[in-house]
């Protein structure tokens, strides 16, 4: 089988985490830190702060913005359920922002006047345009979770130029990889503070009270990234170039392979670059596409279904509302993309997608 994204890891990550494994902190220690100096440099961002996954760095940022019930949370419905959950989370309620057919991100003049935070997901790799925004939020967070590596006019995406913090994943299909991770990015330093505590139980030092002693004054989670977790994750980010450009010419391959095919390939960043976590095509009779692939031992995957979808954040949500996210959804395929395909692998995806059309 091909998947449709995979690791890609060699002798220098294993022998870091082998490091890890026999030295004296396989948590809460010094590798957790030099990951987020690394990674904080690698974006541009003052601060960053490592989490055990995405959806944990999602809570955190959602938690620490003094969301909660009440506020209305704007993401685009066509992503993963965790940039919704993230406001249900704290008692928010999500919204949905029909996308651009254009970029298949949501689009930023469509933010409802009502909404008091956007998660602005950057789908497949590709930075949303929030200068195009309708208007600014009181809280605005990146959900970059695809996007690790993608810039756009003001930098790297994660400086949170025009956000209070950006969030990211590092599951093992992503631009790098923890094998589980996330982390968030800010430039506050009473955010980064905030989230510091989040993730660690809510605990803060007290030493009026003793020594030793910590406070904990609001409720925190379990969230912590271990030292095994971020050393993977530190020996990846010195690949993170290389990996962003393999990627990108995959996906230019691709493009010229199926350039006369009867698909309507991904957009295109117009300024910038993209972090080609997808290449998602649209074909017709999209369900019968992917399991003539499927049986064929390409493992091609559709992202994502529309979160309103789900009963679980269904709520409020009429998919009549949303008719490009719906129109998008039908005809969405994401072909194989990832460090290690081969051009012999990508011609024989190709190859089968185009006999399938």
């Amino acid at each position: 089988m091909i998947p449709y994204g995979r690791q890609s890891v060699d002798d220098d990550d294993i022998e870091a985490v082998v490091q890890v494994l026999k030295g004296d902190c396989l948590t809460c220690g010094p590798a957790v830190d030099e990951f987020e100096e690394a990674l904080a440099a690698a974006v541009e961002a003052r601060f960053a702060v490592a989490f055990a996954n995405g959806t944990a760095a999602l809570h955190a940022a959602a938690a620490v913005s003094g969301l909660g019930p009440g506020d209305v949370v704007a993401t685009s419905p066509l992503s993963f359920a965790a940039s919704a959950a993230c406001a249900t989370y704290v008692g928010a309620t999500p919204c949905y922002v029909d996308i651009d057919p254009d970029t298949l991100n949501l689009d930023p003049r469509a933010l409802p006047g009502n909404a008091d935070a956007l998660i602005a997901v950057h789908y497949a790799g590709l930075p949303v345009d929030l200068r195009r925004l309708s208007f600014r939020p009181r809280v605005l967070v990146e959900d970059a979770a695809q996007a690790l590596g993608a810039r756009t006019a003001d930098g790297p995406v994660g400086n949170c130029a025009r956000s209070d913090m950006t969030t990211f994943s590092f599951h093992p299909v992503k631009s790098i990889t923890t094998a589980e991770g996330g982390a968030v990015t800010t430039n506050d330093p009473d955010l980064d503070e905030a989230l510091r505590r989040f993730r660690h139980h809510g605990l803060r030092p007290a030493p009026a009270e003793g020594a030793g002693a910590t406070r904990i004054d609001e409720p925190g989670f379990n969230y912590r990234l271990s030292d095994v977790h971020a050393a993977l994750g530190t020996s990846q980010l010195r690949k993170l170039d290389r990996f962003i450009g393999r990627r990108n010419q995959l996906a230019d391959r691709y493009r010229s392979l199926l350039a006369e095919a009867d698909v309507i390939l991904p957009p295109e960043p117009t300024e910038g670059s993209h972090a080609r976590h997808l290449f998602p095509v649209r074909v017709e009779e999209r369900d019968r596409v992917f399991d003539h692939l499927r049986n064929r031992g390409i493992g091609v995957q559709v992202h994502h279904v529309p979160i309103y979808h789900h009963p679980a954040y269904a709520a409020g949500a009429d998919p009549d509302a949303y008719p490009s996210t719906e129109a998008a959804y039908g005809h969405l395929l994401s072909l194989p993309l990832y460090v290690d395909l081969n051009e012999a692998e990508q011609d024989h995806v190709v190859a089968t997608l185009k006999e399938a059309l």
